[in-house]
């Protein structure tokens, strides 16, 4: 049954970097495969004026009061053996805040931030493996570390609410269940722990995902979690004005699709939107990519 997703089950680590910000797993299901692997550019589009805060949700980021974030994304997986996978993923992010011109002027902000954010790599490897009946389950580790790719800033200050990243060095692992039916669905399940450098929080992380993987279309939907292990609220007891340290929890759900346009290129799309945090903006986001297979 291996073959019947040769072609297609490895875009689905491709259509896990649709979006910059890391809210949706790198890691898929399923494996390259031995001297195979997918190269992805991927463009990224979200905004948002909502916050999620304590103790509820507000209408306008302060002195911003609207967000905007455009990425191109670079996304590359490997095949080394069957069993093992090596993926690294590479952003440059704009980030932009739309705000009244008197608080530029008032308060020495600047309105926007771009650069390089965060180089990762991770490895995947398939420990065990296990037909149920005309499905098989899979059973996976990953291991990934992912630090800053540029001299970008996140320091004390709201204007900093537009930062491209918390310039923090993360170690993270976690197991991963897939389970794949001759008909082509799937059902990916993946749950970890992130390890994060200087005041950012440590976090539990976690991913559901259901899809189809067939000869010419791959879609997918997915909800992704978060939940910090400690850190501060924004404008709360103990906030200081560095954001990198607050409790950033959050649930997204999005969905993703691939189409084959010619032989080993295809194209991605991708959408997600938050529907419940803390200390973050209730964004929606839109992707487009271009995929080549080897």
């Amino acid at each position: 049954m291996a073959h019947t997703y040769s072609s297609l089950s490895l875009l689905s680590l491709a259509l896990s970097f649709s979006f910059a910000a890391h809210s949706q797993s790198i890691v898929g299901g399923f494996m390259a495969g031995k001297g195979h692997g997918s190269v992805v550019i991927s463009g990224t589009t979200e905004q948002y004026h909502n916050v999620f805060l304590v103790p509820e949700k507000v209408d306008g980021v302060p002195i911003f009061n609207e967000i905007r974030i455009n990425s191109l994304n670079l996304y590359a997986t490997y095949g080394i053996t069957d069993k093992i996978d090596v993926i690294v993923t590479l952003p440059y992010i704009r980030s932009e805040g739309q705000a009244n011109i008197r608080a530029f002027t008032t308060g020495n902000y600047t309105n926007s931030r771009e650069g390089l954010q965060d180089i990762t790599g991770a490895l995947k490897f398939k420990s065990y493996s296990k037909e149920l009946g005309n499905s098989i389950l899979d059973v996976m580790g990953v291991v990934g570390v992912s630090t800053p790719a540029s001299n970008y800033q996140s320091n004390t200050g709201l204007e900093y609410i537009i930062a491209i990243g918390n310039r923090a060095t993360k170690v993270a692992a976690s197991g991963l269940l897939h389970l794949k039916t001759v008909s082509g669905v799937f059902v990916t399940g993946q749950a970890g722990y992130s390890l994060r450098s200087g005041r950012v929080p440590n976090a539990f992380i976690s991913e559901g995902k259901v899809g189809y993987a067939g000869p010419k279309t791959y879609i997918d939907a997915y909800v992704s979690v978060q939940k910090s292990n400690g850190g501060t609220d924004v404008i709360q007891p103990g906030f200081d004005g560095f954001f990198p340290a607050t409790r950033v929890d959050y649930v997204r759900i999005g969905a993703s699709a691939f189409r084959p346009i010619a032989k080993g290129l295809g194209l991605t799309l991708g959408v997600s939107r938050y529907v419940a945090g803390r200390n973050l903006g209730q964004s929606t986001g839109f992707s487009a990519g271009i995929a080549y297979n080897i």
